[in-house]
C-alpha cells in the first residue's frame, strides 16, 4: 500500500491548513445555539474560509466516484445523523447534538477536523455520548507512534466504546490526507492490535470515530450523502488530523479554541 510520506516543508503546509480548519470551528462555536440553522452555519463558515482565510472549503462540489457533488461547504450531522449531513434551513433546538465537520484547502494542503456541539440544554445521555466519543478518539490518537499498527488504533477505540455499552460504526473510517482529501491508509475504528499497516514518521491521517448510543447499523438517506443510525439512536463523532513523528504523534488540528485533551493524555501535542 502506497502511503504519502510528508517532508518537513509538506508538514508545515499541513500544519497551516489544519490550524485553519480548527479555527473555523472556533469561529462557529458562539453561533451553534437554538434557533440557528445549519444552513446559516454553512454560510458563516464558507465566508470565513474564503474571505478571511483565503482558503477553499474542500467539501463544496466534492464528488468521489458514485456520489453526486456535495452541495455545501461543511457537513452538519444532527442527532441520529452519523456523518455527511447536508446543512439545511431547519433551526437547531435546545437538546440537539450536532457534529460540524470542516475541511480546508490552503496552498494545496488539506486540514480536516470535526467537533460535537450540544445545543442549549442537552440531556445527560447526549452529553455522555459526546464525551465518550471524544475520549475514544483520544485513546486512538494515544496509540500513534512509529512501529505501531493501524489495528492498535482501532482496537483502542473499539474496546473503550463497546466496553461502555456503545457501538462503533464500521462502514466509515479515518483516512490519509495531504494534497488529496482522502489518501491511503484507511484508519478503521475497530480491529485487533498488532494488525494492519505499520506507522512510520511523516504519515498524516485522520482519526474520526463515529459512536452510536444504540446499535451500529446504518442507512443512507435519499440525498445520497447523509448517513443515519438505522435504529434512530443518537450518534456522535470527533475528528483530528494526526502526524506520526519520530517519537510519537502531533495533533495538527489544534487551535486556541480547541477542547483540551482528556486527563488521561499526558504531554499531548
Amino acid at each position: 500500500m502506497a502511503f504519502t510520506i510528508k517532508s518537513a516543508s509538506d508538514i508545515e503546509g499541513m500544519r497551516t491548513a489544519c490550524r485553519l480548519a480548527s479555527e473555523v470551528l472556533d469561529m462557529l462555536t458562539e453561533h451553534v445555539r437554538p434557533g440557528v440553522s445549519t444552513e446559516r452555519l454553512d454560510q458563516l463558515a464558507h465566508d470565513y474560509i474564503v474571505q478571511v482565510q483565503k482558503a477553499i472549503p474542500a467539501p463544496l462540489n466534492y464528488a468521489p466516484p458514485g456520489y453526486i457533488p456535495y452541495p455545501k461547504s461543511i457537513c452538519t450531522s444532527v442527532n441520529h445523523q452519523i456523518c455527511h449531513g447536508i446543512p439545511n434551513e431547519r433551526p437547531l433546538k435546545s437538546g440537539d447534538i450536532v457534529n460540524v465537520d470542516i475541511t480546508v484547502i490552503k496552498d494545496g494542503w488539506h486540514g480536516d477536523t470535526s467537533r460535537m456541539f450540544v445545543v442549549g440544554d442537552g440531556s445527560i445521555a447526549a452529553k455522555r455520548l459526546c464525551t465518550i466519543t471524544y475520549d475514544a478518539m483520544w485513546r486512538g490518537i494515544a496509540k500513534v507512534k512509529p512501529g505501531a499498527r493501524l489495528g492498535d488504533i482501532g482496537h483502542a477505540i473499539q474496546t473503550f466504546a463497546e466496553g461502555l455499552g456503545f457501538s462503533v460504526v464500521r462502514e466509515f473510517c479515518g483516512h490519509g490526507i495531504g494534497q488529496k482529501f482522502h489518501e491511503e491508509p484507511q484508519v478503521l475504528h475497530y480491529g485487533r492490535p498488532g494488525t494492519l499497516e505499520e506507522l512510520v514518521p511523516g504519515m498524516t491521517f485522520t482519526i474520526e470515530p463515529m459512536i452510536n448510543a444504540g446499535r451500529r447499523e446504518i442507512r443512507e438517506l435519499g440525498d445520497g450523502w447523509t448517513i443515519v443510525t438505522k435504529d434512530r439512536s443518537l450518534s456522535a463523532q470527533w475528528e483530528h488530523t494526526v502526524l506520526v513523528t519520530e517519537t510519537g504523534y502531533e495533533v495538527l488540528t489544534l487551535s486556541a479554541g480547541s477542547p483540551p485533551p482528556p486527563a488521561f493524555i499526558s504531554g499531548a501535542a
